[in-house]
């Protein structure tokens, strides 16, 4: 297919990619037979620079002609000023190469004088915003607010992750759904609100149904682990994390983790292994449910009744080694739930407090 331009420029912090970054990159895509996407941000931006490529070539797979670019930009931005304007359009040119650009595609009014600068003809695409209503100034200031407008990987990383984890039997998953619940009760943006099923409790639940294929008289006593089960349980929990993330609400909702699996380990097999541990990841919060006031309950894939005391006591000492906040949870599951989401509110409100790009 023909095209009009033979190479496109488009330049940008991406801090972060959004729907009109895309809208833009796509109007390029459109009209070049080959597009260089300079990604420069400066080293003092709160998302790094490979992150933001990753997010773009996930997001711009499909249009293989258009090359993601990235180089650190840490000079000042003063348009008045040609020298300045020198220094930048050499970082733009070397992530360039040395093909010729035909065309300069951007939303800003700065575009005239970076094509220019070039030789190229400048493209303006929805400069009034019309089409996608959004920058990313405003994202920043409020994610939540702008949710619509970024992407599933995006949304992940913006996503704050609370993590519920106890021993047996001390409502972990009750304390999940109920929380994600809450939130979702919300409406907007919050309908969305998710949580993740603990996977260790699946894999559980499918050795013993494979040990009474032989023997229907087995039971979870039967069940026997090893280390790369462990592994095996804290790299699914962690994955289906992150893809519950990207479809999600700025809220997630998590039923154990990496570092719970840590616990469990230990647990059964009286130490934890480096391979665990090193998967282990810092959530947004942690909500430790106690096993004080909660009756045992033997629905066929538990065996710990005799051991919620010293697991109680064991996940207290592991998450104080832990760089997240943790509330711990009790009483009744009214008063839990309560503290839970008082806990959650606490760190939404406190932002995402991403450093300022240079002025």
């Amino acid at each position: 297919m023909s095209r009009a331009y033979a190479h496109g420029m488009v330049v940008g912090k991406f801090y972060p990619p959004h729907a009109g970054h895309h809208h833009l990159i796509r109007a390029a895509a459109a009209a070049c037979a080959e597009v260089t996407v300079v990604v420069a941000p400066s080293r003092q931006e709160s998302i790094p620079l490979e992150t933001r490529l990753d997010w773009l070539r996930a997001e711009h797979a499909d249009t293989p002609w258009v090359r993601f670019a990235g180089r650190y930009d840490d000079l000042r931005v003063d348009y008045d000023d040609p020298a300045v304007w020198d220094a930048h359009c050499a970082v733009f040119a070397e992530a360039v190469g040395s093909r010729a650009v035909d065309a300069v595609f951007s939303s800003e009014k700065y575009g005239d004088e970076l094509a220019r600068r070039f030789g190229a003809v400048h493209v303006e695409v929805d400069t009034p915003r019309l089409a996608f209503p959004v920058s990313g100034t405003a994202v920043r200031a409020d994610p939540v607010a702008h949710w619509a407008m970024l992407s599933a990987p995006v949304r992940a990383w913006f996503t704050r992750r609370v993590v519920v984890l106890g021993a047996e039997s001390t409502g972990t998953t009750t304390m999940a759904a109920a929380l994600s619940a809450h939130f979702a009760a919300r409406g907007g943006v919050w309908a969305a609100t998710r949580w993740v099923p603990e996977y260790g409790r699946e894999l559980t639940a499918r050795k013993l149904a494979a040990l009474r294929q032989a023997d229907p008289a087995a039971t979870v006593f039967d069940v026997t682990w090893d280390r790369a089960d462990f592994v095996a349980v804290a790299r699914a929990q962690s994955a289906a994390e992150d893809s519950a993330a990207g479809q999600g609400s700025p809220l997630l909702v998590c039923d154990t983790d990496a570092l719970a699996t840590q616990v469990w380990e230990e647990r059964y097999l009286g130490s934890s292994s480096p391979e665990v541990r090193a998967l282990a990841r810092r959530p947004d919060l942690y909500l430790l449910t106690s096993h004080v006031g909660v009756g045992f309950d033997d629905d066929g894939l538990r065996d710990g009744e005799h051991l919620r005391g010293w697991m109680t006591g064991r996940f207290r000492e592991v998450l104080a080694g832990s760089a997240a906040p943790v509330v711990e949870l009790s009483g009744s599951h009214e008063v839990r739930l309560k503290a839970a989401v008082t806990a959650c509110e606490q760190v939404l409100s406190a932002g995402w407090g991403l450093a300022p790009p240079l002025g």
